[in-house]
């Protein structure tokens, strides 16, 4: 009798406790997911509030009745944190941007993460004749012109490369790249809308815009020339660097010369300062993102006190999905899925020209030129880095996230035991 009652006991307190589980899971689901978006209402998996963590934590103990002893902390502070970390669990800022940007509407193409599913005869048929049109008449277009842009710009280089360094040499450059650039434009059906063409950059300065594909390039270059930076390849790419280089002075770095921050430095020193020479493009961010926001700039390209031309670069995915996922798709593979889209249409804005102001740090001058893009291009200022796409966050930057968290309760309770 003894141990059955004991038995009994135990029963009852592991019901109780797997009952009380499931009522805070349903509380902070609750809390999580708003009803409005478990019925479609809202876009998106989770509607956030607008406002910072301290204003919504401050606004949550303004609310709350005052506790009669023990501090102003209660166990709310614990389901608000609780609560935010759920959020980024399931719908985070870094992740889904290293993702291919969801449509409203179906444009036709596989292009996007959901998978082709039926909806009537008459749209498959629709579906059916658009892979015709796309594979069996554009792409073989396309590719046709692709091979004869690379080629023209081979050829081009190469012979502009043999004439003595005068001024025409400069001026040929110039033209063969642009040339090579528009064939290869046409042979993705690019449809390019340049706004504010007054702030061009210039020579002697240094060309900074988001990231979303390597087909960025031909996107500038279709518009004026520019010197390259960027990591020695051999094969195709390397035939095409060596011949590039010998018309025009692109800058490209050996793998062991990218680690060393002080040659990659005096050599982009030594270029802004020759103001004959062609702006340099640089892509702050590191990486391709899905063109839904602008990530952390790395200070690089900003400590060297050049004039900074921020340009901003918005494509439109109904035509085709122009982010490049690389951890998914080949070089190879993303320009034939590219070439078999519907066209490339793309807005690109120049920005005024943009100076370190005094007393800015590289840091400081890099987050004002990335909020002046993200705000022209209608895309989201994140300050995360893009580097997170390969890699595990920093146990320091956890530490600090931390230590913010404790600030924020700390500091309200040691203000409102002040106040009393």
């Amino acid at each position: 009798l003894k141990v059955s009652g004991l038995l009994f006991r135990r029963t009852v307190v592991k019901g109780a406790f797997w009952a009380l589980k499931i009522w805070i899971c349903l509380i902070i689901s609750l809390i999580v997911v708003p009803f409005d978006s478990v019925c479609g209402c809202v876009s998106g998996l989770i509607q956030r509030e607008d406002g910072s963590m301290e204003k919504e934590l401050e606004e949550l103990r303004r609310s709350r009745p005052k506790p009669p002893v023990g501090g102003d902390f209660t166990l709310s502070d614990c389901f608000y944190f609780s609560r935010r970390g759920i959020e980024s669990i399931v719908e985070d800022e870094v992740t889904q941007r290293f993702t291919s940007e969801e449509l409203v509407s179906w444009n036709l193409l596989t292009r996007t993460n959901n998978y082709f599913q039926y909806i009537s005869l008459r749209l498959t048929l629709v579906y059916g004749l658009g892979i015709f049109v796309r594979y069996c008449i554009l792409a073989p277009l396309r590719i046709t012109l692709a091979c004869i842009g690379l080629s023209w710009l081979v050829i081009g280089t190469s012979a502009v490369g043999l004439l003595p360094n005068w001024r025409i040499k400069s001026w040929l450059s110039e033209w063969v790249h642009v040339i090579c650039y528009r064939i290869c434009a046409r042979g993705l059906s690019a449809a390019i809308r340049y706004h504010n063409r007054e702030n061009k950059p210039k020579k002697g300065g240094i060309c900074v815009a988001n990231h979303t594909s390597p087909i960025d390039i031909v996107i500038l270059c279709n518009d004026g020339g520019y010197a390259m930076v960027g990591q020695v390849h051999g094969g195709l790419m390397g035939v095409i660097q060596r011949a590039m280089v010998r018309s025009c002075p692109h800058i490209w770095f050996e793998r062991a010369e990218m680690r060393d921050r002080h040659l990659v430095t005096k050599r982009l020193t030594d270029h802004v300062n020759d103001k004959t020479k062609l702006p340099i493009l640089i892509f702050p961010e590191g990486t391709c993102v899905n063109n839904t926001s602008v990530m952390m700039f790395k200070k690089g390209s900003f400590e060297i006190g050049a004039t900074i031309y921020p340009v901003a670069i918005k494509y439109d995915p109904k035509f085709g999905d122009a982010f490049w996922n690389s951890s998914k798709y080949s070089m190879v593979n993303y320009l034939l899925r590219m070439m078999t889209s519907w066209a490339l249409v793309c807005n690109v804005w120049y920005l005024p020209a943009m100076h370190q102001q005094e007393g800015e740090d590289a840091v400081q001058f890099a987050n004002r030129v990335k909020s002046a893009i993200a705000h022209q291009g209608g895309l989201i200022d994140l300050q995360w880095d893009g580097g997170l796409k390969r890699a595990k966050v920093k146990e320091t930057f956890k530490e600090q996230e931390q230590k913010k968290y404790s600030s924020m309760v700390v500091g309200d309770d040691s203000s409102s035991n002040s106040d009393g």
